[in-house]
C-alpha cells in the first residue's frame, strides 16, 4: 500500500500535471492572455451586469453611497427607448449590408489576387493599406468625398441624393456600411488568401477536366474549399460591426441625422458617460452581448455546417 500511495516529489508532480495538463510549457505561455482577457474583458463584463441591475450612478472617489437592486427596471427603461430601438434596428441595416458584402468582395478579390497576375504583391499591399491607416484620416477623406459638394456629387450631377449621403436618414447608414467594408476589406481579403493556400490544387484540376470554366470551378471548388475561412469571416464581421461606434461618431456628428445612423455602442456611451447613467448604459451592453452571442450561433450553424 505504502508504494502505490504517491509522496514526496512524485505526488507534487502529480498534482501538478492534473493542474498544467499534459503540456505545461503551453499552460505557461496561454496563462497571460487569461489573464489579460479576465482583467480586461471578464471582469467588466460581470461587472457591467452588475450595474445594470442596480440604480448605479457616478460618485466622487472613496464616496460610500447606497445602490439599490432594481432588478429589471434599468432594461425595461432601455427596451421603452425609441432611440434605443432605433439604433438596434440601425446596426441590424448595417449588418445586413455590410457582412454579405464582406464575404462577396473579399473571396472575390482574395481569388483574383491569388492567381498569378502583374503587380499582385502591389494589388495586396494597396488592399491592406486602408485597414491599417487611423480611421480619423480616412474619415476625413470620405467627408471630402460624400459632403453636398463632395468629388461623388459632383460627379453624379443631378442624380446626387438631396439631403447628401450621410445627411440623409435613410441613407447615413448605408453610406457607412459601405466605408467600413471598404476600410476593412483588406483583412478579410489576408484571410481568403491564407485559406485558398490550402486548397489542393488537384480539385481545379479535375474540375477543368471534367470541363468546369472558371465560374465553375469557383462555386465548386473554392467556396466549399474555404469554408471554414467564410465562418470566420462571417463571425468576425458580425462582431466588429455589432460594436460599431467610430465611424457613425466621426462621419456623421454623432449618430445624426436625427440617430438614424446612430449605433448601439454610440448610445451607450451617450447615455453612460454623456449622460450619467452608467446603469443604463450597462442595460444596453449587456442586450447587445446577448444579441450578438444569438446572431454568432445562427451563424455558426448555418454557414458553418457542412454539406
Amino acid at each position: 500500500m505504502s508504494r502505490l500511495a504517491p509522496t514526496g516529489t512524485a505526488g507534487r508532480r502529480g498534482i501538478l500535471a492534473k493542474v498544467l495538463g499534459d503540456q505545461p510549457i503551453g499552460s505557461a505561455f496561454v496563462t497571460p492572455y487569461l489573464v489579460f482577457l479576465a482583467l480586461v474583458f471578464a471582469y467588466p463584463l460581470v461587472f457591467a451586469v452588475y450595474m445594470s441591475f442596480h440604480d448605479y450612478f457616478f460618485t466622487a472617489p472613496g464616496a460610500v453611497v447606497d445602490r439599490p437592486f432594481v432588478g429589471f427596471a434599468n432594461y425595461v427603461t432601455v427596451l421603452s427607448d425609441p432611440a434605443v430601438r432605433r439604433a438596434f434596428v440601425n446596426v441590424g441595416i448595417f449588418l445586413v449590408i455590410n457582412v454579405p458584402l464582406t464575404v462577396i468582395l473579399s473571396l472575390v478579390l482574395a481569388n483574383a489576387l491569388n492567381a498569378a497576375i502583374r503587380w499582385r504583391t502591389f494589388f495586396r499591399v494597396s488592399y491592406y493599406v486602408p485597414y491599417v491607416t487611423a480611421s480619423v484620416a480616412v474619415v476625413g477623406v470620405w467627408l471630402f468625398l460624400f459632403n453636398s459638394n463632395g468629388l461623388v456629387n459632383t460627379i453624379l450631377g443631378p442624380l446626387a441624393p438631396d439631403p447628401s449621403w450621410l445627411v440623409n436618414s435613410k441613407l447615413a447608414m448605408p453610406t457607412i456600411a459601405i466605408y467600413v467594408t471598404w476600410k476593412q476589406l483588406g483583412f478579410f481579403i489576408l484571410l481568403y488568401l491564407a485559406a485558398l493556400q490550402n486548397v489542393s490544387k488537384d480539385l481545379y484540376e479535375a474540375a477543368s477536366m471534367d470541363g468546369a470554366g472558371r465560374w465553375k470551378s469557383f462555386l465548386n471548388v473554392t467556396v466549399p474549399g474555404v469554408r471554414p475561412a467564410t465562418t470566420l469571416v462571417v463571425l468576425l464581421a458580425t462582431v466588429t460591426g455589432a460594436n460599431l461606434f467610430t465611424e457613425p461618431y466621426l462621419l456623421t456628428g454623432g449618430g445624426g441625422p436625427d440617430g438614424a445612423s446612430a449605433s448601439p455602442v454610440l448610445v451607450m456611451y451617450q447615455k453612460g458617460i454623456e449622460q450619467g447613467n452608467p446603469d443604463i448604459g450597462s442595460a444596453i451592453g449587456v442586450l447587445l452581448v446577448i444579441g450578438v452571442l444569438i446572431l454568432a450561433l445562427i451563424e455558426r450553424r448555418f454557414v458553418g455546417r457542412e454539406d
